[in-house]
Order: structure tokens, then C-alpha cells, then sequence
């Protein structure tokens, strides 16, 4: 379980300090698929930094399992079982994707146990396993490796920033896939979501909505869906995906699910 108490974040800017997170505070329980959502510039983003140590909120507390980390790195976090997918996933010059996927473990596997974490997010894992992780891959498998390599590390809480951004309706059906698969096999460990896609919406145990910088509602799927889908805002953010696609063929191979 991951905890958020009274969390403030702010920057510095020709204006003078900028408030971004307001006095947030919730809990992500064990065994949840949690999505939070809300108008651009909100704030989202930022608390998945915050929750993944990308940055260090100015007052309170985050606390993992009743361990207080709101002072640990990056690396102690992902040590302790946090693990983040960044909105543009990062390029690797020189990495093999097999070699992405065996680090993000922490332990020495075969390249059929790598395999199976590609099959997972639709890739068809002889024509990845030995790409690089540079230039040649689209935005598009850029993100399903980077999803592939979180599933890799079995982590206590997922952290997923805008998981649809910049693919195709093809592999985005995908994903909605994978995050099914994982709401229905986690238990000791939990999900957070950064979205305002109604199909991710609609998978959600839990909703919570941030709009400038503070947590303005939460509650179950039921409760909240019928408020986000009256408003012209919501239904304009849900109306989104696929507008900027990535041309992504569909793999040929099986996608046998790995959870």
C-alpha cells in the first residue's frame, strides 16, 4: 500500500514560486488498479514523479507499506518495489531489448522467459528480443517494451504516466488487454494510472481527479463515470485517442498472455 500525506509541490518561474501540487493526500490499497484523471496541466504527472522520486515534494509525506520514502532515490524506490513507465519512454543506444528486459528483472533469465513479457504486450518476441532500443522503434513499441519491462519486475505498485500517449488504436486495445490481465491477477501489489482515456477509465476500481494541483473527488468506477462522461471536457479528452497515432502493423505471432 502506498500512502500520499499532505503533499505540496511547487517550482520557481519568472513569477515567483508556482504551486503545482496542493495539500494532496490519498491511498493506493494492495490489490487496486487505481486511475487518476483530470484537465490537462492538472497536476497528474507530476504526483506519478513524485510517487516514482523523479521529484521531492516540498512538505509531507509518502509512505510504502508504512515506510516512510518521501527522502529515498529513484533507485531505492524501484529497490523497494515502485515501478514507473514514463509518458515518452527512453531510448537505449547499444541495449538490446532482451538486455533491457533481463536488467529490469535483477536476475539472470532466458531469453523464452524475456519473450514471454513481449508476447504480453503484443510484441512477437523473435523480431524484438534482439533489437536496440534506439532510433528504429516507433513511439509505439518503444512504449510496450518499456510496459514489458515493468511486468518484468513484478513490482508492489506500478506507476503508468499516460500509457496511451502517441500509439495506435491497435496497440492501445493492446494495453487495455495487459491492464485487464493485471487487475485480475494482482493481489500483494497494485496499479496506478495517469489517464483520461474512458476505456482506461472504465477498468478502474478506484478514480481520483486533480484539477489544478488539488484532489477534487474519488470514489468507485460507478460513482464517478456518469459525472466525467457529462462533461463537454471529458467527453473531448475520451474522444483523443488515436489522433495522433503511430503506424503499428499487428504482429503476425501469437500474443499469449503472460498474467
Amino acid at each position: 500500500m502506498i500512502e500520499l500525506k499532505n503533499i505540496s509541490f511547487g517550482v520557481d518561474d519568472d513569477k515567483g514560486k508556482k504551486e503545482i501540487i496542493r495539500d494532496v493526500s490519498f491511498t493506493v490499497p494492495d490489490g487496486k488498479l487505481i486511475v487518476i484523471t483530470g484537465p490537462n496541466g492538472g497536476g497528474k504527472s507530476t504526483l506519478a514523479r513524485l510517487i516514482a522520486g523523479i521529484e521531492k515534494p516540498l512538505s509531507g509525506k509518502i509512505l510504502l507499506d508504512g515506510e516512510d520514502i518521501t527522502d529515498m532515490s529513484i533507485t531505492e524506490r524501484a529497490k523497494k518495489g515502485i515501478g514507473f513507465a514514463f509518458q515518452q519512454p527512453v531510448r537505449f543506444k547499444g541495449i538490446e531489448v532482451f538486455d533491457l528486459i533481463r536488467l529490469a528483472t535483477g536476475k539472470s533469465i532466458s531469453i523464452s522467459d524475456a519473450c514471454s513479457y513481449l508476447s504480453a504486450v503484443g510484441l512477437c518476441a523473435r523480431d524484438y528480443i534482439k533489437r536496440e532500443v534506439n532510433s528504429s522503434l516507433s513511439g509505439g513499441e518503444l512504449k510496450r517494451i518499456e510496459i514489458a519491462t515493468v511486468l518484468a519486475r513484478s513490482p508492489r505498485i506500478s506507476v503508468f504516466d499516460e500509457p496511451e500517449a502517441g500509439i495506435d488504436l491497435w496497440s492501445f486495445k493492446n494495453l487495455i488487454e495487459v491492464f485487464e490481465g493485471m487487475r485480475k491477477h494482482i493481489k500483494e501489489s497494485s496499479i496506478l494510472i495517469i489517464s483520461h482515456q474512458e476505456r482506461i477509465l472504465n477498468i478502474a476500481d478506484e478514480i481520483m481527479v486533480i484539477k489544478e494541483g488539488r484532489l477534487i473527488n474519488k470514489g468507485t468506477r460507478d460513482e464517478l463515470m456518469p459525472q466525467l462522461m457529462s462533461t463537454d471536457s471529458a467527453v473531448r479528452d475520451c474522444n483523443g485517442v488515436g489522433e495522433k497515432a503511430v503506424d503499428i502493423t499487428p504482429e503476425p505471432c501469437s500474443t499469449s498472455a503472460l498474467i
